[in-house]
């Protein structure tokens, strides 16, 4: 959130705009999640034993 937020400030203080930090935190936001949703629900590996079985 803080990067996209960071280049939507830089792009409203660029083009005399008021609203892109906001869309920018949005997107961070969105990003974030989608990232986040992605690393949980992933299929597991076949080679790999997963984190909750017993070695």
């Amino acid at each position: 959130m803080f990067v996209y937020g960071l280049i939507g400030w830089g792009l409203d203080r660029w083009l005399g705009t008021s609203f892109l930090v906001a869309v920018g935190i949005l997107l961070g936001a969105g990003f974030g999640l989608y990232m986040t949703f992605a690393r949980f629900n992933r299929a597991a590996d076949p080679g790999q034993p997963s984190a909750d079985q017993d070695s």
